[in-house]
Parts: structure tokens; sequence; C-alpha cells
């Protein structure tokens, strides 16, 4: 029987990376790996794998970042083959899987993948993989990428892997997959795109585009102009690009009826969560012309038949976390340069395009020029608990081609602690084990297990499922939105029904086979409790109570929200919340996803949360003591309390004047004085002598006050802290003080002038006369530092500055004595004083 992969690389089709598939295969049989560097539309997702793949026993795995990918991959291989997705080609996506024991090159998303390398890391039967559109830098692509490269290092030496990048920089992949011989071969593609003509089109007025509701009406109003404009201008289908699912639904709706004159054409939605036969209609050519309005998903690895024209909303959506608030989602940005350039490639697949661009060049010239990489802006909850169970050493141990930041990996840490995922030593538990099986998030794989033994089984996965898709509800109400999804009407904010069931079936499937229980224990009687109990599993740093008036709260976490003004849930004394979204510059976040319930139930979901402690604090310079039980920041309740601990007021006056400084302290000209002298012999001395700058007088606070009764920030007026800095006097040492840094000096004259140590050096403002016989500079502490000498007038008003009397008189003294005979001729000037 003719292999068909052997057929198609003796006549490929006439795409640009053929032309280095020689290449490809030479890297492979010398190096076992290869960087593929290949702009969009030169057919490496095509032909690469079937290159992999021959001669090949094993199966090839092809990695793609979303399933309408792999899904779109796997059927144009397979029609190229001329057989049915299932056979020689399959795909692998979560929920859904197309391949027998015929399949040699497997289409999977980069998560299934990753499952399958943790269950199996030698992938025993793979004999290569294939990590596609590496460029857009998912955290999983990054993680995944990672791991492979320890695989191949340790395990599997045989393994072929082959990196292939639309506009990531090729060097970066080649030093990471190379070896002892070098960096790894880099093969570059020839450019497969026909030319793509610029239209600029921004607004004729001033349009926000985006408020912190999201991207906003009047922006996307002009979105559909511009596609009206385009469908009238241009022939071909037109590609419009926007952020989101629920961009996509608005902008369709304002696109009902389009027409380019000879009749209305076709609109059709294309993103990550439709069914796929609707998915498919879009990736199969049309009968007649079509406007398809795309989320993200369109930008790489798939193509879509027909297009000539694209219209760029400007705007992408990435995922953002705020460590030090606790916040992680979605937030809508400008698209990067590079990614507005794959856009418009688009248009250019088939033939001559273009791209209408909804900003100006100036704007263009000030995007970003590349997208973040996900794991400098994103959750890295996931990362670290995969990173945990795959070895020892976490996240430190794997070959990432960025680190992740420092704060959002520790948060991460520390969600997964009280998640009971990692042990105190961050090493993964039997519970974080069993959290990782579940293909969600691990706040969401909690909810699941936990959950189901209140709610049950399927109830849980109902809100799991729901809190896994990028939720909108216009009024924040949760429960709604499942009561839509639970009629089958859609709802949840674009979420499909049919995917969110499929998903709800599949966690019922996990739940059954961990053993968790069908049937609940009682949470409460109406739907809002057993939402609200899922929901607080998931995120209890975002339970929240009512500030007061009805539509502000305060999260556990810390930040304060406010509910969208025609909310069902205001008065709500608490909440449950899903999600919520905060915009930079505005103090309150915006609950966007919420469900009520009450204290009790509150309480029951994040116990770990709940502490008691004392707080004592100056407030408007009175102490003020409380015992106090919180649910993480929320004040549950307190009382006063009447004698706190002398070691919780000295923290409390330490953090006072860590803010505000020394000053209410009694710093008295003696005081100020002697505090100067002795940071003067710390600085010129060292040890013994200590330290008396702001920091360290405030660890000796206790000290200070040991005895002393303090209720108020004047009590402090009452402190001697002369006598306290005489407590840090070293002994013996102490008894050189007043001759190693003296508080005055004499003069030949017989008078004492005092010493000034707040400077850089010791100063002495000295009058030219009294000076008369002092030879040399006087020097201090054990001779090392001179004494700066201000010589002055008669009148006091200075006439010279040295550190060096002998150079002075030698050299100095005469022009000083001509100029004060002048002036003060009654005063005695002897040549040689």
């Amino acid at each position: 029987m003719p292999d068909p992969i052997a057929a198609l690389l003796a006549a490929p089709p006439d795409l640009p990376v053929a032309a280095v598939l020689p290449h490809v295969a030479t890297a492979l049989r010398e190096r076992g790996v290869a960087v593929v560097h290949a702009p969009p539309g030169t057919g490496k997702t095509t032909l690469v794998p079937p290159l992999v793949a021959h001669g090949r026993a094993g199966r090839v795995v092809v990695t793609q970042p979303r399933r309408l990918a792999a899904r779109a991959a796997a059927r144009r291989l397979a029609t190229l083959l001329g057989e049915e997705v299932g056979g020689t080609v399959g795909w692998s996506v979560r929920g859904e899987r197309r391949t027998s024991a015929a399949t040699r090159v497997e289409f999977v998303t980069t998560g299934v993948l990753l499952r399958r390398l943790q269950s199996d890391p030698e992938l025993v039967g793979t004999d290569a993989v294939v990590l596609d559109e590496v460029h857009e830098r998912a955290i999983d692509a990054d993680l995944l990428q990672a791991m492979l490269h320890e695989v191949r290092q340790t395990l599997r030496p045989d393994l072929a892997v082959v990196a292939m990048s639309a506009t990531l920089e090729s060097e970066r992949l080649a030093t990471l997959w190379g070896d002892d011989v070098g960096p790894a071969p880099e093969i570059t593609s020839p450019g497969g795109l026909h030319p793509v003509a610029e239209v600029w089109c921004p607004p004729a007025r001033p349009v926000v585009r985006t408020d912190d509701r999201g991207t906003t009406r009047a922006w996307l109003d002009h979105v559909a102009a511009t596609a009206r404009r385009a469908v009238v201008e241009r022939t071909g289908d037109v590609l419009v690009f926007v952020p989101g699912v629920g961009e996509v639904e608005r902008v369709v709706r304002l696109l009902a009826g389009v027409s380019d004159g000879g009749g209305p054409l076709e609109v059709l939605r294309l993103h990550g969560r439709l069914e796929a036969g609707e998915q498919d209609r879009a990736l199969r050519p049309g009968r007649t012309r079509r406007v398809i309005v795309s989320t993200a998903v369109a930008e790489s690895s798939v193509t879509v038949p027909g297009v000539r024209v694209v219209v760029d909303a400007g705007l992408a959506r990435e995922s953002r976390t705020d460590p030090a608030r606790g916040l992680a989602g979605l937030v809508t940005v400008a698209v990067s340069r590079d990614g507005a350039t794959q856009r418009a490639g688009r248009a250019g697949r088939e033939g001559p395009g273009v791209v209408y661009r909804l900003w100006t060049q100036g704007d263009h010239a000030r995007l970003a020029p590349h997208r973040l990489p996900e794991i400098a802006t994103g959750d890295l909850t996931e990362l670290a608990l995969a990173a945990a169970s795959w070895s020892r050493d976490g996240v430190a141990g794997l070959a990432l081609l960025d680190p992740p930041p420092a704060p959002a990996l520790e948060a991460a840490t520390v969600t997964l602690r009280a998640l009971g995922a990692l042990d105190t030593d961050g090493l993964v538990t039997p519970r974080g084990r069993l959290i990782a099986d579940v293909p969600v998030h691990p706040r969401l794989a909690r909810a699941l297990l936990d959950g189901a033994a209140a709610v049950g089984a399927r109830v849980a996965a109902e809100v799991v499922a729901l809190l896994g898709e990028e939720v909108r509800v216009p009024d924040a109400d949760l429960t709604a939105a499942l009561r839509a999804l639970r009629r089958s009407g859609g709802g949840g904010g674009g979420v499909g029904a049919g995917e969110w069931r499929r998903a709800v079936d599949r966690l019922t499937a996990i739940a059954r086979s961990l053993g968790l229980p069908e049937r609940g224990s009682v949470v409460g009687a109406t739907a809002d409790d057993a939402v609200a109990h899922v929901v607080a599993l998931a995120h209890p740093d975002r339970l929240a109570r009512s500030r007061g008036d009805g539509a502000t709260y305060l999260l556990a976490g810390g930040t304060g929200a406010v509910l969208p003004e025609n909310s069902p849930l205001r008065g709500a004394p608490w909440l449950a919340v899903a999600d919520v979204t905060r915009t930079p510059g505005r103090r309150d976040a915006v609950v966007r996803a919420a469900v009520p319930l009450d204290e009790e139930a509150a309480v029951a979901a994040a116990p770990a949360l709940i502490a008691t402690r004392d707080e004592v604090e100056f407030d408007g310079g009175r102490l003020r003591a409380r015992s106090v039980e919180r649910l993480g920041a929320i004040e549950l309740r307190s009382r006063v309390i009447g004698s706190p601990e002398q070691g919780a007021v000295i923290a409390a006056l330490q953090r006072v004047l860590r803010r505000d400084g020394l000053d209410a302290l009694a710093w008295s000209a003696g005081a100020s004085a002697l505090r100067a002298r002795l940071a003067f012999l710390h600085e010129q001395l060292g040890e013994p002598w200590p330290a008396v700058d702001d920091a360290s007088l405030l660890d000796h606070l206790e000290t200070f006050l040991a005895g002393r009764r303090v209720r108020s920030l004047a009590d402090l007026r009452r402190l001697d802290m002369t006598a306290a800095l005489r407590q840090l006097l070293p002994w013996p040492a102490a008894a050189r003080l007043d001759e190693l840094a003296p508080e005055r000096m004499s003069l030949p004259s017989g008078r004492q002038v005092p010493l000034d140590y707040t400077g850089a050096a010791p100063v002495a403002a000295v009058k030219v006369q009294d000076a008369f016989g002092l030879r040399e500079t006087p020097r201090l502490a054990d001779g090392g530092v001179a004494v700066v000498m201000h010589l002055l007038s008669p009148a006091g008003r200075p006439a010279a500055v040295t550190a060096d009397m002998a150079s002075f008189w030698a050299n100095g003294y005469a022009a000083v004595r001509s100029d004060l005979r002048g002036r003060y001729p009654k005063h005695a000037w002897p040549e040689v004083p």
C-alpha cells in the first residue's frame, strides 16, 4: 500500500516552506533538533509535520495553541493526503479525540501534551514533537518547551524536536535547543504572503476605545462602520479582528444585513468557544461573499479561505495579574506591532489584499514592538503547580525562555499553599497532585473537589465549568447566568451552552472517577447558596462585604470593588465574587460576576483566612488597642484591649516614627549635639561606637522606654534623649568620648569654641586672632580626622577656611592679614602671629 506521506512529500503543494524542507531533514538527521522561522502563509504547519514523520515508526505530535487551530491543521493535512481525519492524521483536544492505530501525525493543543508529558515523561510511542507557533509565548507553551528540553537531555536524547515560529527571534530558540556542538540549526523559510495595502482609518472624531467595562460601544460602532466601508470598497471576504467573544457578538449584530450592493453578505463568528460545526463554517470556502468577525484565534495557525480584506480594531486581550492585590484576569490592551503585522497578513494568504487599521500611522509607530510573554504578566499558579509536580526543583529547575517575575511566583506559591497543594518547603503534596490531575485552574480544581461534598458533583461541575469561561455578566448576577445556561439558551456573556455542557459532562466524569459524592450535604435552600459555596471555594480571597452603601465592597484580599449600577446584587451584605477587574487609575475594581451569601457561609468557606490578633496603633496621636477578628482584610468583630503588651505598643510607635521621622522625640540642643558626636565616631572608628541613625535608634526604642507608660505620641516629648543616647555608649570606651570627639575645643587665647559634627567633617568657627599661636590643626578620633577651621574676622564674618593651619600661616595668612588690617586697623595683626 503506498505511503500517503511519502507521496505528498514527493509532490508537495506550491508552498514557500517546501524550499527548506531538505534543510530541516538534514538538521534532524544530524542534530535531532531544528528551529524553523517561517512567516505566516509559508505552509510550515502543513508540510513540516509530514516531513518529520517520514521514515519514522513512532508518532509525531504537533502542538497548536488552540483547539480550533489543531482541528483545522489536522483537517488540512488529511485533505492533502486524500484521507479523513482519524487515519494517518488525527487530533486530540480537550474533550475530543480523533486518532487511530494508523495515526502517524497527531495535532494536539499545548495543554493536552503537557498533561500527557506529566503522566508519561518518556512519551512512549512518540518519536518527535513539533512545537508550532511558539512566538505566541503562552505560559503553557513556555512550560512545555522547558519540560521537553529536560526530557530530551535526560530521558529521551533520541526524541526529535522542531520549534517553529513566525515572529520570535530564532536565535533564542536555537540557544535553548543547542547542545555541546553549539546552537540548534536555524532554518528560515522564504515569505509566502502577497502584498497587503494599508488603509489608516481612525474615527473622524475622538472615540474612547475602552473603559472600566471593556471595549466601548462607540468604538465597536466604528469597527462595524469600517467593516461596512471595506465591504463596499473591496472584493473578497472580510476578516474583522476584535479582542473578545463579547465584542464578536456585538459586531456581528451591528453587521446584520450588511451588503455590497449585490445582496446581503453572510456574517459569521469565529472564536474558541463556538461549536466545532460553526467554527468549521468560517474555515471552509463560502458559497457567497462573507464577513467573519473573529478573536485572536485567526491571527495564526489557521487560514480563513477567501479573505482578501482585514479590518483590525487594534485591540488584544491579554492576561494580567496584580500579585499585590491578588487580582488576575484578562485585560484589553493595544495590539503590538508584530501582532498587527500578523493580522494584516491574513489578507495576503491567497492573493494581494488590504488591511484597514482603525488608528493612525503615528499611533502605529508608538505601539509596543512585540507582545509581552504571558509569563511576565499572567497568573503563575498553574505554572508553579505543574513545575512542582514535575520535579523537586520546581520552576527554578526549568530552562524557561524568560524567568517569571518573583512577586507573581511568590503569590502563586502562597495560593497553592492555601489550597493545600504545596507544603511549606514548596514541594507538591498528595492533594496537590490530585488538584493537578483536574484539567482546570488549581483554584477551580479545589472548588470541584471540595464543592462536590457540599453541593454534589454535578452542581459543582456546572459552576466550575462556568467559572472556567470568560464570564461577562452585564448585571454581575452569576446565578442568573447559570440559569440561562441550564435553559440552553446561551447566556453567560457569550459562553456557548453546548461548550459549557461538554465541560460540565467532562468535569462530572472526573468527579465520579475520583469517587466524589453525587449528592452533597445541605448547604442551603437556594441556588444562590450552592453557587456561592463553589465560588467561595475557588476564590476565598474574593469574598466581599458591603461597606454599607449597598454598592461598594471590600474584598478579603484587601481590594475595594463596586457593583455595576444596574446589578440586582446591590444591597447584598456579602458577595462571593467570581470575576473582578481593576482599571489602572481607578480606586475600586469592578465586580463582573458574583453571587450573594451571608456571613456564616463566608466564614465557613474560608477558614484559612480567619484570624484573630491584637492590633495596636496610634490613631490621631492616641493609642488604640483592639483584639480584631478578620476574614482576610475584612473586619468581622473587635473588642477594646485595656492594657496592651508593651512590645505591641513599642512596635506601633516604631511604625509611626519610621513613617513620620523622629521629630516626635524630645531633641534638645544637647541631645542633638551628642547624637552628631556619636555618629561621627561610628563613621570614623566603627565598633564599639554605636550607630545612631533613625533606623538604629528605633531598634533601641524599647530600651529607651523601659518602665515608661506611653499612651500618646505626646508622652514621647518627656523622654530625655540625652540620657537615652548615653545608655548606648560602650564601656569602657565611653570614658574616651570627650577625648575622641570633644564637645568644645580650647584655643591658645584661652577661649573655648564648640565643635560642629553635623557636616562631612567637624568644624570649629574661630576668630583669626583667637587662633594666633595655633601652629597645627587639631585632630580628632585618635588623630584620624582634622578639624575644619572656619576663620572669622573680628566682626564674625568668614575670612578663610582651612584644615591645615601650618599651611595657612605659611601661605594664606599674609593675604588675609592685608585685608583685615585695612578693615580693622584698631586690631593687632602681627606678621608672625
